[in-house]
């Protein structure tokens, strides 16, 4: 097995703190946003197997079989199909769903025939992969995740007072649900964006002073002034996750991470369309075409499972589970079949010999026997073969 030493991305929506306090470390005042572990070529993890530091992704493409066992190559191909994160939101995350494969793949070869560069800002589709996702809560977690009911979206609408949002009110009671989120979404996006903003500057105004189920939407307008996210983000459901809850989010699922520090784990891949609360590139054609319209609840995984704890999800590519480790208790024996990422999040457990502090991480090639022993918290990060 090996320690991995990991990239912690600066994006500017990251906790300042967050991360710092996971490591124990002093923070450096800038942001902290996701700590990525796995082999994702726009920040692999590295590792020493004394022949001097290399990346993870280029040990597996020296030896798929040898690392990710035959098993997970013939089912996924040749590369680590997850990619494992700590992610610390100082400030909302941009609101966003994700392809599915068949969107992914066919995105992604419409914009390599027409030359557009990997790195544009314009970029939907970074990779032919999908992006399906589970964030568990290490802190409580405040996020936005799927369509509320559209009459229960008029509702909260109307209950500010603000007379321009009185047409999606309309729209939202109009219509069958599917034709009444989307025609409400494409109006928002499409906005004169003047308009927009003085209508995000009264609606962030009145949701401020009414509080209650407002609250989540109200400080949205101090990162985003302007933005019409905001307003989108009032089509979507509040959910607060708990210290060991999970949810997961599939294609086509709206959805934004607003505070809270957590483990993620997802495919691997980076494709997002955007939806708002950005600065950047939002694509409306191509994201209505990925959209899911339709309400959906936010459901709230709790891990299942005696010693080894399972947040069951209908992904292959990964599957996450958590060890707590009591004092006095027996190792545990991992299996073997599949490659694995352990990621320890508080205690002193240990991998074999290897001591784990708060943060720190090691790879596990299939095939590979180890046990977990001493006291903590540990996540493992696998494939389902």
């Amino acid at each position: 097995m090996d320690r991995l030493t990991n990239t912690i991305r600066p994006y500017a929506w990251g906790s300042t703190t967050a991360i710092p306090a996971l490591l124990g470390v002093e923070p450096s005042g800038e942001p902290q946003a996701e700590m990525w572990m796995g082999a994702h070529p726009g920040a692999p993890s590295r590792l020493d197997r004394g022949t001097g530091g290399t990346t993870l992704s280029a040990v597996i493409a020296a030896d798929p079989e040898r690392e990710l066992g035959a098993a997970a190559v013939a089912k996924f191909g040749p590369a680590l199909p997850f990619l494992l994160k700590v992610l610390a939101a100082g400030a909302p995350l941009s609101l966003q769903v994700h392809p599915d494969l068949a969107q992914a793949r066919a995105g992604y070869e419409d914009e390599e025939r027409r030359g557009v560069p990997i790195d544009a800002g314009h970029r939907n589709y970074k990779d032919p992969n999908h992006k399906p996702e589970l964030i568990c809560a290490l802190t409580p977690f405040d996020g936005l995740c799927g369509f509320r009911p559209p009459l229960e979206a008029a509702d909260l609408l109307e209950g500010l007072g603000v007379d321009s949002l009185k047409p999606y009110v309309d729209l939202l009671r109009a219509h069958p649900e599917d034709a009444a989120l989307r025609e409400v979404l494409t109006a928002v996006l499409s906005a004169d964006r003047e308009e927009m903003a003085r209508t995000v500057a009264e609606t962030a105004a009145a949701a401020e002073r009414l509080g209650g189920p407002y609250a989540p939407y109200a400080g949205l307008v101090h990162d985003y002034p302007g933005d019409p996210g905001v307003i989108a983000a009032m089509l979507l459901n509040h959910v607060r996750l708990q210290p060991g809850e999970a949810m997961f989010l599939g294609a086509g699922i709206p959805h934004a991470y607003l505070d809270g520090l957590g483990v993620e784990l997802m495919a691997n891949s980076d494709n997002v369309l955007r939806c708002g609360l950005t600065p950047k590139h939002v694509d409306v054609p191509e994201l209505l075409k990925v959209v899911v319209f339709a309400p959906s609840a936010p459901g709230v995984l709790r891990p299942e499972g005696d010693g080894e704890e399972v947040y069951e999800t209908p992904i292959d590519e990964f599957r996450l589970s958590r060890f707590v480790l009591a004092p006095g208790g027996v190792p545990r024996a991992l299996p073997d079949t599949a490659p694995q990422i352990l990621l320890c999040t508080a205690g002193a457990p240990a991998v074999g010999e290897l001591a784990l502090a708060p943060g720190e991480s090691v790879f596990v090639p299939a095939g590979e026997k180890v046990e977990l022993s001493g006291t903590g918290t540990v996540f493992r990060a696998t494939v389902v073969i």
